[in-house]
């Protein structure tokens, strides 16, 4: 499966509505690198982000929602945050 902007945003999607975990959207990005299937006309940018995402969970690195929302930009999406009540 080509990796592309939307496959790279709706991972990023999945772990901040936490339905994945940031070990399983890391495993996911490390993968990804390996396979390296990329849309070839924006192949510099998602490398560079789905590199991003598999350092997340090195101490020196981690993911905070300012990451989140900074890479969500390079591919051309925006977060937006909601809080309803429990």
């Amino acid at each position: 499966m080509k990796i592309n902007k939307k496959t790279i945003a709706d991972k990023l999607a999945a772990y901040l509505h936490q339905k994945i975990s940031l070990s399983e959207l890391v495993s996911w990005a490390e993968s990804a690198m390996m396979e390296e299937d990329f849309d070839e006309q924006q192949i510099n940018s998602l490398r560079e982000v789905v590199a991003r995402l598999g350092l997340a969970d090195v101490r020196a690195f981690g993911l905070t929602w300012e990451d989140c929302e900074q890479l969500l930009k390079k591919l051309g999406y925006t977060a937006k945050v909601e809080i309803v009540a429990a």
